[in-house]
This record gives C-alpha cells, sequence and structure tokens, in this order.
C-alpha cells in the first residue's frame, strides 16, 4: 500500500475513483473499437522447435564419422583447430646442435653486455 493514500481525504478518495472508473470505460471503448490485441501485453512466446529422434541420430552419426576421420589420419598432419578439409602440417622440431648453438650465442651477447656494465640487452 503507498503511504500516500493514507493522508487522502474523502473528498480526494472519491475523485480518485471517479476518474479510475472514467480511465476503465475509456480503455473499454478502445478495445471495442481496436480489439483487446490493442492493449499493450506481453510478446507471444515462440515455442521451441523439436527435432525429431531419426533426425538427431542422423546428426550423432555424421558427427561420429567426422571423428573417426580426423582419428585415422597420421598423427602430425591434422591439427583440429584451422580450416576444415584443410590438413596443416606438424610443427618441426629443433635439433640438439641448432639448440646449442642459440644457446652459445645468447651466452656470448649477456657475457658482453655484462662486460660492458649493462643490465639488459
Amino acid at each position: 500500500m503507498n503511504k500516500e493514500f493514507l493522508y487522502v481525504t474523502t473528498s480526494q478518495l472519491k475523485q480518485i475513483i471517479a476518474l479510475r472508473q472514467k480511465i476503465d470505460v475509456l480503455q473499454s471503448e478502445m478495445n471495442a473499437l481496436l480489439g483487446p490485441s490493442s492493449s499493450p501485453s506481453l510478446p507471444p512466446v515462440k515455442k521451441r522447435r523439436k527435432m525429431s529422434a531419426s533426425a538427431k541420430a542422423k546428426i550423432a552419426a555424421a558427427q561420429r564419422k567426422r571423428w573417426a576421420k580426423v582419428k585415422s589420419e597420421k598423427p602430425g598432419k591434422v591439427k583440429l583447430k584451422g580450416k576444415p578439409g584443410k590438413p596443416v602440417k606438424a610443427k618441426r622440431k629443433m635439433s640438439a646442435e641448432a639448440k646449442a648453438k642459440i644457446s652459445a650465442a645468447a651466452k656470448l651477447r649477456w657475457q658482453k653486455a655484462k662486460a660492458e656494465g649493462k643490465s639488459g640487452l
């Protein structure tokens, strides 16, 4: 209950009731002219489409077939991310010699930087 109605006089209450009756009459006249659908109401709820069991089975079979294809191919030739149907080459691995060369070069750079008194490259 609103607090404003606690302090309403009887004459004000009679006016409120009269206004409410006028609103109701006008609303009913408007509904008679335009039809009851013009009154503000909630939008109709869309029904969810149901998928048949056979359609679900077809989709599941197709997905199993796709996964079987992916799993049957040689490892390293296909990665799951990327464009479908386009095999991606496996990443190349660096040889131990190449890793050793890079490590030696990095150590040499740091040795020179420390000799010059730098704390970073």
